[in-house]
């Protein structure tokens, strides 16, 4: 029997694992500026929760979702998305009781859809979220950091913002009645999907990409065009903060994101670098969400970025990226019976230079081959334990090389990791 991986969830590789490292450090560092604090949900949860939250029309529940009956008879299911998890542990342990909350989270999601290159049915997703603040404020935050995230990632100039406002419930039902008029006169021109949709979720029908329906869309009723007053001036301030501080955005009245629970500002960013998978990050309002479940109001807002998609892009680009380490050690020994010694010897580097990385080659191979490997790693300083009881030290971005005794090697080592 051959034994693989499941189709869809994919092994991360030990070569491939710097660029996540390096992706996780910098969502770390921006996260932490905006005082973000990290939240760490579980992966099971109700099958409920999903149905209710994100809406039982939606492909994620209808079609996409791992779902099944435990030994406890309970239905519950893989996580999809974390937002609605997110939302059930703040109104669970209590966490915005006379308070506010910024959280992020970051972990794997399932979704049973057909895998390609950038989507998988095990993807991890970064999720930022907000609670108890109804301010176009907040709206705008996100976007700034999630702006400021792709700028420390050097892709900024690859991306471009789309923003809309969806309004309020009342509001949508209005523009939803109008949509389906319109839709339902022009019902021959609409693919199965739209058909579907226009009896569940017509709103969807607009973030349609059949080319045969571009037309007809472009000329369906606006929801922009049914705000009232209160969600004009919202969205008009979000605009405004985004204006004054410099952000690019291009207003897409046909933005309407795929789950039934977001209302006001939405926000899209999206490369024309990976084709059809261009959307890399996606969020906006959802102010009756945690009313849903509890019955007491509270604003929320936030976004969620697949990594393996912004992965792709980074390496589509050609991103450079790189983890800054004091040095990258390599520790060789000219006979194997010294191993034991270079093993003491790579512990007292560690602890003298905690910013080092360093790797003891215990393989046994002659010391070329040894020292081969090293010049094809990432290591810049290959240590060596010669036969006379010295230390030979090659500082491999001079060509330097030099021997110190077993006693003071500490010290020369220090000026060479300087240089």
């Amino acid at each position: 029997m051959k034994i693989q991986s499941i189709r869809g969830m994919k092994d991360v590789l030990p070569d491939e694992t710097p660029i996540w490292q390096w992706l996780e450090s910098r969502i770390r560092q921006v996260t932490q500026g905006y005082g973000y604090q990290e939240i760490r949900l579980p992966l099971l949860e109700p099958v409920a929760l999903f149905e209710r939250a994100v809406g039982e029309a939606t492909d994620i529940v209808s079609k996409e979702m791992y779902n099944f009956i435990d030994k406890s008879g309970d239905h519950i299911t893989l996580r999809p998305e974390g937002t609605s998890g997110c939302v059930r542990a703040v109104i669970e342990n209590k966490l915005c009781y006379n308070a506010t909350q910024r959280m992020w989270y970051q972990g794997p999601m399932f979704r049973y859809e057909r895998p390609q290159k950038g989507r998988l049915r095990q993807f991890t997703q970064l999720g930022v979220e907000t609670f108890g603040m109804a301010g176009a404020e907040v709206d705008a935050e996100l976007i700034l950091m999630s702006h400021d995230l792709f700028r420390s990632l050097g892709i900024i100039s690859h991306l471009r913002l789309e923003i809309n406002s969806l309004g309020t419930s009342s509001e949508r039902s209005a523009h939803r009645a109008a949509l389906i008029e319109y839709l339902t006169a022009h019902k021959d021109l609409l693919d199965e999907d739209s058909l579907i949709r226009l009896e569940k979720n017509p709103l969807r029908i607009l973030d349609s990409k059949n080319p045969q329906m571009q037309a007809m869309l472009t000329d369906a009723p606006k929801l922009l065009e049914y705000l009232d007053e209160e969600s004009k001036q919202h969205f008009e301030q979000v605009c405004r903060i985004l204006d004054n501080v410099g952000i690019k955005y291009v207003i897409n009245p046909r933005l309407v994101r795929g789950l039934d629970y977001y209302s006001r500002t939405v926000f899209e960013w999206i490369t024309d670098a990976l084709g059809s998978q261009g959307t890399v990050c996606g969020g906006g309002r959802y102010d009756g969400l945690v009313e849903l479940f509890s019955g007491d109001s509270l604003p929320a807002s936030g976004f969620a970025i697949g990594l393996e998609r912004l992965i792709l892009l980074l390496e589509t680009l050609n991103i450079k990226h790189r983890i800054v380490l004091d040095g990258v050690i390599a520790i060789t020994c000219e006979n194997s019976n010294d191993n034991a010694q270079a093993l003491i010897i790579a512990n007292q580097i560690r602890h003298a230079f905690p910013q080092a990385s360093v790797q003891n080659d215990f393989s046994g191979s002659k010391l070329k081959r040894q020292h081969n490997r090293a010049l094809k790693s990432d290591a810049n300083i290959i240590i060596t334990l010669n036969g006379d009881g010295t230390i030979g030290i090659w500082n491999l971005k001079t060509d330097q090389r030099m021997t110190a005794d077993a006693g003071r090697f500490l010290e020369q080592l220090k000026v060479t990791l300087a240089q």
